[in-house]
């Protein structure tokens, strides 16, 4: 069962930024980023909770955060820029844990923070992608290539479509599951979407 502890980190640029943390032993971790702050977006999200729940069972130690401005993390909402610097904070807390291999793990507007980092450095080991939102927001493929591992979509996602995720996956040279009947939220699919996770996860 996931036993976090709330946590405080500062970002690299000194916001102190909270989230919650899970030990799982070993030196495999995993930080997993939320969808978009002005949309709601937050660390108690079903499907960040449904992804933290799955690196944890797959015996990762866990880390899930608000990006700055929400909840209790300081700061606002800085369009990518400061969400980085978050990122890069929560990869430090990690290192610190003794953590040496770390997976990111980012649904919707947390996918693109992490393709934004990736762009300028490669901290980790490997990536996944949850409904990453490709008909919103704007990716740079050329970055991603061989720095994605797996993508999971819903078939019936009006921000990431069959066709642009297919690209993407395409271009990264990433692992694509498709979820039928599945949209942007995945609202009743959580436990479909664990089992994707966790089949990859277990390999």
């Amino acid at each position: 069962m996931l036993k976090e502890t709330s946590i405080c980190f500062a970002g690299s640029d000194g916001l102190k930024i909270k989230g919650l943390y899970a030990e799982n032993a070993g030196k495999r971790a995993a930080v997993i980023t939320h969808p978009h702050p002005l949309m709601g977006g937050d660390m108690w999200n079903n499907v960040v909770e449904t992804m933290t729940t799955a690196f944890y069972e797959s015996g990762f130690s866990t880390l899930r955060f608000n990006f700055r401005g929400v909840g209790e993390s300081e700061g606002f909402y800085d369009n990518g820029i400061g969400e980085q610097k978050d990122l890069l904070g929560a990869l430090n807390f990690l290192k610190e844990k003794g953590k040496e291999k770390i997976m990111a793990g980012g649904y919707s507007f947390g996918a693109w923070i992490i393709s934004k980092l990736l762009a300028v450095e490669k901290p980790f080991y490997e990536v996944i992608f949850v409904s990453p939102p490709v008909g919103l927001l704007d990716f740079d493929f050329h970055a991603l290539k061989d720095n994605i591992d797996l993508i999971i979509c819903g078939d019936c996602d009006p921000f990431c479509s069959t066709d642009a995720v297919k690209r993407m996956s395409e271009r990264s040279n990433a692992r694509l599951e498709i979820m039928p009947g599945t949209d942007h939220f995945y609202f009743g699919r959580e436990s479909l979407l664990k089992n994707h996770l966790k089949r990859y996860l277990c390999v």
